[in-house]
């Protein structure tokens, strides 16, 4: 796995903590959390503040994360923002905590100034014991403040000085106006800097969880389901319409159909999608390369050619069949789509445009891993599994690929093979002008192109 990390496709973007302030003001934190602390004199953090070296000090992966559920976190800078979550158990964690840390970016730099934030995600479930527990979880809450309490103490000085303002004989009360004194040492300015956290919530519908093997669970649409990655038993007498398992690949096709949640890349790019499914043809030859032997270092496209032509007849049935679907597109002929069962029909399709595009795609890598590119921009997580079992060619292949095909333009490969990625409306702005129009045009968006690096997701 270090090949992994040495090229960034591991513990990329996480934030350094270097400084003995900053590793003191985590450890208040982390034993304000937890009660433990971390001997460690630097180490780096993810979104959430979850260190995987502390992880590894503490032999617990799960110290801000108990039980798998209600995620605790650590923000010592607001530069977390942009780093991945590792450990993630829920598809929508980062989401949530990347949305939390946006909508109060202000008043967390302010506090971040003098203390490190702690909180947590809050739902209804504090334990997994059963499937059916997962769907008892649909809002999330968010509860944080200082370890130093200093949102508390600022709520509490702000109560005192509208008394302070509003009694007839607020300005006579010496012990009102001495605990208004203590509580300003300890808050600072509120006036000028107000401190506040309002708890925030979040409706969380569709969603991807590893418990239980990894289970997708789609109750926001019309027919609701879920779909397990593995032995089906344990999903049994759900709420929703369907239980399915990744084995019932007719029923799963049918299913993303019919709830308009899958297209064809050909449909939607036409002769632009021939390059996309020739480069998946290619991760699929790599595949049987790599496990024949074959040197894959700096393989040229003509070597490529070469090794299709020699293991041509060994390549598996869903090299064939998406082989003879691009050979129709390029002619210009109907493509006959293979059957559901067909290993390669999955590999013809990407989510349609709608807010669950990224966990439709997931689903989708988890149907075809043989296109590692879409397995590591998507589910990272079953990437790594995956990654564990390759020959050592492969994962010399695939490491070198990602670093220079993927890692170069994330933002740009990931709108070439998914298309837009969809926006959030709470984050859309209408000042009269139109939505996202100001008086002199559009207004402007930043950007943010590590994003989506890392599954996320609690």
């Amino acid at each position: 796995m270090m090949r992994l990390v040495r090229h960034g496709l591991m513990f990329g973007n996480l934030v350094e903590v270097t400084s003995p302030s900053m590793v003191s003001r985590y450890n208040r934190a982390l034993e304000h959390l937890t009660g433990k602390t971390t001997q460690l004199e630097e180490f780096h953090i993810d979104i959430s503040g979850f260190s995987p070296e502390i992880g590894d000090e503490l032999d617990d992966p799960n110290y801000l994360n108990p039980h798998g559920c209600n995620r605790l976190f650590i923000v010592l800078s607001t530069a977390q923002k942009t780093a991945p979550l590792l450990n993630a158990h829920f598809s929508f964690s980062r989401t949530v905590l990347r949305r939390y840390i946006d909508q109060n970016e202000e008043q967390l730099f302010a506090l971040t100034l003098h203390d490190a934030v702690v909180g947590e995600l809050l739902n209804t479930v504090y334990t997994i014991r059963s499937p059916l527990d997962l769907f008892d979880i649909r809002q999330i809450d968010i509860e944080a403040d200082t370890v130093g309490a200093h949102v508390e103490a600022s709520e509490e000085l702000s109560s005192k000085i509208h008394a302070f303002m509003s009694e007839p004989d607020g300005w006579w009360d010496d012990v009102l106006i001495s605990e208004m004194i203590e509580l300003s040492k300890h808050t600072g300015d509120i006036i000028r800097t107000p401190l506040k956290l309002e708890t925030q919530s979040f409706e969380e519908g569709n969603f991807h969880t590893s418990h239980y093997g990894g289970l997708y669970v789609f109750r926001d649409v019309k027919r609701t389901a879920c779909i397990a990655s593995r032995n089906v038993d344990i999903v049994s007498d759900l709420p929703v319409k369907y239980v399915l398992t990744l084995q019932d690949r007719k029923a799963i096709a049918t299913y993303l159909t019919r709830n308009g949640l899958i297209e064809a890349i050909h449909d939607v790019l036409g002769t632009d999608a021939i390059d996309i499914l020739n480069q998946k043809l290619d991760f699929i030859a790599i595949d049987l390369a790599a496990s024949l032997g074959e040197d894959l270092s700096d393989i040229s496209r003509r070597d490529l050619r070469n090794l299709k032509r020699k293991y041509h007849s060994d390549l598996p049935e869903a090299y064939h069949a998406l082989e003879s679907a691009v050979r129709r597109m390029a002619a210009g002929r109907k493509v006959r789509w293979p059957d559901p069962d067909d290993p390669a029909f999955f590999y013809l399709f990407r989510s349609s445009d709608h807010s669950d595009k990224m966990l439709v795609n997931r689903l989708l890598a988890e149907l075809t891993p043989l296109d590692f590119r879409q397995l590591f921009i998507c589910h990272k997580d079953a990437f790594y599994d995956h990654y564990r079992t390759w020959s050592e060619p492969k994962k010399t292949f695939v490491a070198q690929f990602l670093a220079e095909e993927y890692m170069v333009d994330k933002a740009g490969t990931r709108r070439e093979l998914f298309g837009a990625e969809p926006g959030m409306q709470e984050d859309y702005l209408d000042y009269g002008f139109g939505q996202d129009m100001g008086p002199w045009g559009a207004i402007p968006k930043t950007r943010d192109d590590d994003d989506d690096d890392e599954d996320d997701d609690d």
